[in-house]
Order: C-alpha cells, then structure tokens, then sequence
C-alpha cells in the first residue's frame, strides 16, 4: 500500500481516501441504517454482531461523548438516532470490525426493534399538515397583484422539477488517526474542511484545536460533500477515539446512493401577467420545496431560489413565496446551482406556456424581456454594464438562428419518425455566498530557500480545476513558472474557519488571497533585489523566473534573489486573509447586493426525438459565455460542457424513485440513468464572450464557471417539448421534469390521435 501510494504521489495522480496507506491496527466500519423510514426507535440489541470474530465494538447514541447532533444551523438532526427515526438513512450504529467485509456481515445480525410510521414524501402534503422547517420566506417587489389584474395576457401552471443524485466517483470516506494528546486526525472526502472539523469536534466533545480535517483532491463533490462528508467522518472518528486505533469508513455505492442527500426537488405554482406586446408586468411564484427530514441548507438553498425568481428576465412586479416542507426523505442537500436551476425552471416553464398561449415565438418573447442596464433586481440592486444582451446577440448571430428555425421546420414536414426541436437559454447567476459570512478565505504563500513555492488554501480541489486556477495566479504575481509551484492539501491546522469550497467562489476568494500573499512577497523580494542592484524596485519584476530592469534580463535569478534575502533574514512566508467586499443582504427588508457579479451567458440546443422510442439525441449544443479574463480557458471550458450535460440530465434523464416504505430502489447505476458518452452532443460549440465589461469580477478579471453553465440544460428541456410539440396534436405544455424517455413516451402517445 505504502509502494502504491509513493508511486501515484510520484506520477502526479489523484490520491483518494481509499488510496492513502492504512496504519497498522487500522479498523474499519460499516453504517446500520433503520429497518423503517421513520418512526419510534425502541430499542439496538448488538449482541449477536458482537459475537462474530473480528468485530471489535457497536456504538450507538449512548457512546457518544459529546453533542448527538450533526447540523450546525439548527438542532434537529441527530448523529445517531437515539430515539426517533427521522428517514430512511439515518444511522443508527456504527460496528467497528478488523475488516471492511467482517463488519457488513455483522450489520444484519444486530436486533433493532422500532414502530414505523407512514412517511410524508410529497412536499405539498407536508406543507398542507404544517410541517415546515421555517417559516414562509418571501421576496416581493412593486405591486404584483394590481400589475396582475392590469395585465393582458394571464398565465397560470405548475412546475415540478425532481431531484439529482450527485453520483462523485468517490463515494464518502474518511480515515480517521488517533493522536497521543488527545485529540483526533481525519482524512475527510469533504468540500468543507472547517464544516467537518466543527462537526467531529462537537461530536467528540473536543475543543476544535484538538480536530485536525485534511482533504486531498476530491473524486468529485458537485455539493454532495459539502455538509454531508460530515456523519461519515465523524462516524470514523468516533471509532478511532474510542478504540485509539485508526478506523476508515467508505461507504459503496448503494449505500452512498441510498444513505446521503440529493437536489431539492420543488413543486412550483406560478402566475404570470404580461402586457398585450408581451411584456412581463407581473411574476408571482410560491415554491414548495422538498427540504427533507431535517433542515441542513434548505434555508440557504431557498434563499437563493428567491434571488434569482425572475431568471434572467426584467420583472418590474412580483412575489416569490419559498416553502420549506419537512418531508421524510433522507435530507436534501446541496448541488451544483444551489437552489438556482429550481428558480429558472419555474419561470422558462412560465414562459413556454406564456409563448403557446400567445402563439409567438418562445425566443422573441424571452428577447423582448431580457436584463439589460440599468434594470432593478427583486431585491433592490440596480445593474451596471451588462453582457446578457451582448451573449444573446452573439449566439443568434454566431449559431445562424433563424436559418436552424427555418431548417428545422422544414425538416419536421418532410420526417417520418422523428422530430426536431431547438431552444435558446439565456442565463444571469449571482456569484457569492448568499450567507455573507462565508465570503471569505485565507492563504498561506511560503517560498523556500531553493526558490520553489508552497501554496495553502481553504479551496478543495474536486476535479473543476481550482488548483490550476490559483497556481497560475501565484505564479503570475510572483513571475515564475508554475512549475515552481506546489498546492497543497487543504488542512484545518494550517488554514482555520475555512469556507466550504462552494458556491462557484472557490477560485475567487482562495485565489484572491493567496495572489495578494504573493504580491506581499513579491514586494520584499524586490526590495531585497533593488538594494542589491542599486535601484528603485519599481524598475524591477521578476518575468519566467528572471529579475528584469527596465524591460532587460538581468543576471539574477528568482532562486538567487530568494537566498540573498534569505541571508538578510527577509520573511519568506506569508498569510493573508481577504474577504469579498461591498456585498451585503438585510434578510429582514429582502434588499442588498448579495452578490460580487454576475455571469451571463446564452446558449443554443438542438435535439432529435425518436417518436418511436421516446428516446432522443443532442444534435448541438454552442454557447456564447462570459468568462471574463480567464486564466484557465481550458478549465473553464471543461466546467461549461459539463455542467450542461449534467444540467441535461437533471432534467431528462435522472430520476430517483423510493418505495412507499421509503426503499430506494434507484440505488445503482443499473436502476439510475445518467448522461454517458451517448449523450454528448453532435456539435459542441464554447465561445467567450471577448466584449470588454466593467465592474467588478473575480480572480485575475475572470468570472465563475462552476454553477451557471449548469443552466444551459434548460434549453436542451425546450427544445424536447418543441419536438414533442411538432408531434400530433397539440396539447398544453406541462412543466414537469424529468422528461425520462417513459415520460415522453407516454406524451407522444398522447398526441398521436388526431395525427394525419
């Protein structure tokens, strides 16, 4: 194991917790879930596992020295339950075993006795029985309901958009170390560093400076590990604290699938008033969202539904009403737009029935009531210089717009068996953390006497590049190659009260820290370099390595200036904290500027339906997309195809289906369809938007790529229903998703009779 690990970390390849060299004496775990969805737990009966050789102990909430609670924010989910049952993967014991096997063979003969109840898995239903996490939450702005009644044209639906296994390749581990003071290491699988070391600190009754969290590179997070690593790592802890031997737990995939939150899903009503031109007058929504058993970040995610209710459309009136419902799923969590896509789904629903109802095009109706300058927010913010116009102008142009509308109508005359549909997506996502707080991070630079760099951040790298983001960065500050540069694991004890790598920030906040502690050693090296040299140091910069003097090579290297202030005892590390400024959000009145900028993009899909088979193909997918001044384009462009096939695949493809005892019985990736090499469209076509913008953007002037890109799945969602739509005969547009291919089956058969 030991040979293994040297040889990766020498080839430069991804180390997983699974991967890292186990300790001698390692333990390890396996997790009993309850044998109801909810209910009574009466009594745990361990004997029988305890019995087989090999298993070393059973915890449960008994053993727990510290606090049985695992969420921050509010006290409403227990680590193990202890005396209800809250979902169907809430844990109840951990049994600690010599091997991972031995200890799943010793889950089934533990004797639990407990009195199910019928679980609430619809949110309307929980919101009808009172059953809320909070309080209704609500965002309005001018007069919606005179606006309404003035209207012209009036629309009413309903959009029901499902949830989204996060499906990383891999699934939640951590190892946990003992340590001879007292304390406890542990190598977490998590987005959230800082999260999960308070986690396991409260859980072990331990002071957090006693509770080291370490995260190499994730296999993927999308979210998923953000505040759900937590259970599993403490689980691993609780072990190894109270056997003072190492413990991992990984769980498979069933269980990971089975055991951990997804995307919230929402059940949506809307209202929809537009003026006899088709100009939005009045927008009122009220989301029911599916938070789950317990709160975790439905709050914060629905927070963010509300700010982004109106899409990337002006709405001068409107209410957007949030509902967290406390159903009995395993709690929801977060995911890759973060409450976003929920909002957008709604409104583009909106506005499709809108465009059937006044039968005019679905994208002139959208070009009609585009952001621009100058227009107000919900929530009060007033925009400057704005690129959603341009992208939308771009796309058009670039991708032959109307030639692919005239192109695919004639196609649906003259076709048997298939249909064509293309749609426009126009995006415009807020980049922050929407609770303010968490707008913030620290980065420590050290430069070592060979002049090679080590570079520590709260950013965990999971696979969407914010390594090589910062890397660049530094070096381009400090101007020196790259590959004199090191990124270092993300650990509590060198970086503290770490944000989670989330939200599309992680580039942006880390990165913005660790480019201003290379500008502060930047500053000294120099310093050092014009007293040598008998200059000023704004005659000097360091460029691939080399000291420059007025535009000319000098003969000093960027290693030997690093010595020579070395040697005049010149501090060679440096730490600095930053944080976002000028955002703020009063939660009381609803207003602020809750976000540093915006990302604006437009993209176009085409698609293929098979009316035989209910089975479709992406024929295009082409963006335009502001990116800013990426110092990364390669990653960036790899976020954006990315997220549209996930974004795809949320709405076409993904679906989770349970029992009415709560069973997950889509717990593989036999039962789970996700988007595959099949799903890649024909034509992939990323351009960046090159027009200059002002105002305020991210690191080196680039914008995030992360979350919005995941948006442009919407337009691949129309262009289905406009294919469906040039079917048969014509029925009215229903917002539901996912449009599996059963579900379009079945609407295809729908619209058969009456075809010629």
């Amino acid at each position: 194991m030991d040979k293994k690990f040297s040889l990766a970390a020498l080839k430069g390849e991804p180390l997983y917790v699974v991967d890292f060299p186990l300790p001698e004496g390692t333990l390890f775990g396996a997790v009993l879930p309850p044998p109801v969805p909810c209910g009574e737990l009466l009594s745990i009966d361990p004997s029988a596992a305890l019995a087989l050789e090999g298993v070393k102990a059973v915890f449960t909430a008994k053993d727990i020295p510290g606090e049985n609670q695992v969420n921050d924010l509010a006290p409403d989910e227990p680590f193990l339950a202890e005396r209800r049952i809250l979902h169907p993967g809430h844990p109840l014991a951990l049994v600690v075993a010599e091997s991972e096997e031995i200890a799943r063979r010793a889950l089934p003969l533990i004797v639990v006795e407990a009195l199910g109840e019928r679980p609430v898995f619809d949110p309307r239903e929980a919101a009808l029985k009172g059953r809320l996490h909070a309080p209704p939450e609500v965002l309005s702005w001018g007069e919606p309901d005179k606006a309404w009644e003035d209207s012209f044209w009036k629309i009413q639906g309903r959009a029901d958009s499902g949830d989204q296994e996060h499906l990383y390749m891999e699934t939640q581990s951590a190892l946990a170390l003992p340590l001879p003071y007292g304390g406890v290491k542990v190598f977490s699988s998590t987005q959230s560093p800082g999260g999960t070391q308070k986690t396991v600190a409260r859980i072990l009754g331990l002071p957090m400076h006693l509770v080291t969290v370490e995260a190499f590179r994730l296999g993927g997070g999308f979210g998923g590990k953000e505040t759900n690593a937590n259970s599993w790592a403490a689980l691993a802890a609780l072990g190894a604290r109270l056997l003072n031997r190492p413990l991992r737990l990984s769980l498979n995939r069933r269980e990971d699938m089975a055991f951990t939150g997804k995307r919230h899903p929402y059940s949506t009503d809307y209202s929809l008033g537009l003026d006899r031109e088709g100009r939005i007058l009045s927008y009122r929504v009220l989301f029911h969202q599916d938070g789950g058993a317990a709160m975790d970040l439905s709050l914060s995610i629905l927070s963010r539904t509300l700010l982004h209710a109106t899409g990337a459309y002006r709405v001068p009136n409107g209410r957007a009403t949030g509902l967290s419902c406390r159903t009995d799923h395993v709690p929801r969590t977060a995911f890759r737009g973060f409450g976003a896509p929920q909002a957008f789904f709604a409104i583009e629903s909106a506005l499709f029935q809108a465009a059937e109802t006044m039968k005019v095009p679905l994208e002139e109706l959208k070009e009609r009531n585009l952001l621009r300058e100058g227009d107000t927010l919900p929530y009060g913010k007033t925009l400057g210089k704005e690129t959603l116009p341009a992208s939308w102008k771009k796309a058009k142009a670039l991708f032959r717009w109307e030639e692919t509308e005239a192109r695919i109508e004639e196609y649906n005359r003259s076709a048997s068996w298939s249909r064509k549909g293309a749609a426009l997506m126009p995006i415009h996502f807020g980049i922050a953390f929407t609770y303010t707080p968490l707008n913030q991070a620290s980065a420590l630079v050290n430069v070592y006497t060979d002049g090679s760099v080590s570079v520590s951040t709260g950013a965990v790298e999971m696979g969407q590049g914010v390594s090589v983001k910062i890397s660049r960065a530094v070096a381009e500050t400090l101007g020196i190659p790259p590959s004199r540069i090191r990124m270092e694991s993300t650990d509590t004890s060198r970086i503290a009260n770490s944000s989670p790598t989330a939200a599309s920030t992680g580039a942006d906040l880390n990165g913005e820290a660790a480019r201003r502690a290379a500008l502060l050693l930047k500053e000294r090296l120099l310093a050092v370099a014009a007293e040598l040299l008998g200059a000023s140091p704004e005659e000097l910069l360091f460029r691939r390595g080399l000291l420059e003097r007025g535009g000319k090579k000098t003969t000093w290297s960027w290693e030997r200036v690093v010595k020579e202030a070395y040697q005049k005892r010149v501090h060679l590390s440096a730490l600095v904290h930053y944080a976002t400024p000028a955002i703020w959000f009063d939660g009381k009145r609803e207003r602020g500027e809750p976000f540093s900028y915006y990302v604006s993009g437009t993209a176009l899909v085409e698609v293929t339906l098979d009316t035989l088979r209910g089975t479709f193909r992406t024929d295009r997918f082409q963006v335009v997309h502001d990116v800013g001044s990426t110092p990364a384009p390669e990653v960036d462009r790899g976020q954006i195809e990315g997220a549209f096939l996930q974004g795809l695949g949320w709405l076409t493809l993904e679906e989770s289906r349970v029992t009415p005892q709560g069973k997950m019985i889509t717990d593989t990736l036999t039962t789970y369809k996700v988007p595959d090499f099949s799903s890649c469209p024909g034509v992939v076509d990323v351009r960046f938007l090159e027009e200059e913008e002002g105002g305020v953007r991210g690191l080196l002037g680039s914008k995030a790529t992360g979350e919005p890109p995941f948006l442009y799945g919407i337009a691949g969602y129309q262009a289905l229903w406009k294919a469906i739509n040039a079917w048969g005969r014509p029925q009215p547009f229903q917002g539901i998703a996912p449009l599996t291919n059963e579900r379009l089956l079945n609407l295809l058969v729908q619209r058969e009779e009456g075809k010629p």
